[in-house]
């Protein structure tokens, strides 16, 4: 099963980046291959947000949608997202934002399984470039909106 982790220390706080991960409506803007992300549903309690939201994402010729179940925790700067249904047989994501001296550590964590051995092959180093180059464009995208004016 494909999984990536990594620890980034960015330089913006821990609830700047927080906010920008969590506001997933935004994802098309500037996440490699987001094609298209829509809420189907928004629930809120205690403090927690349970999101409902498909996800296209494409390369080339090939694209795919899928929907995740996404928990917002802001009181333990938290943002879990589980598979629900898709072209995966697993997923699993996991952020978490921690403080440090000058800004913050973003800490991703995602593990997939394509359903299909012909989609894995034609998709699967695809998307593990792709998430490997996630960080990379949530700091890019802090480094625009959190910019000192």
């Amino acid at each position: 099963m494909p999984k990536f982790e990594t620890h980034r220390p960015v330089k913006h706080s821990p609830e700047q980046m927080y906010a920008l991960v969590a506001d997933v409506e935004k994802y098309p803007q500037f996440l490699p291959l987001c094609e298209a992300l829509t809420i189907r549903s928004s629930k809120e309690r205690d403090g927690k947000t349970l999101l409902i939201a498909d996800m296209t994402v494409g390369y080339k010729a090939i694209r795919e949608t899928f929907t995740t179940q996404v928990l917002l925790n802001p009181a333990e700067l938290a943002i879990d997202v589980k598979y629900i249904e898709g072209p995966f047989k697993y997923l699993d994501n996991r952020w978490r934002f921690r403080p440090t001296s000058d800004g913050s550590v973003v800490d991703f964590f995602i593990e997939y399984e394509f359903k299909s051995r012909i989609l894995g092959a034609l998709m699967g180093s695809m998307f593990d470039r792709a998430f490997r180059t996630f960080a990379d464009a949530f700091e890019a995208r802090a480094d625009k909106i959190y910019a000192p004016a």
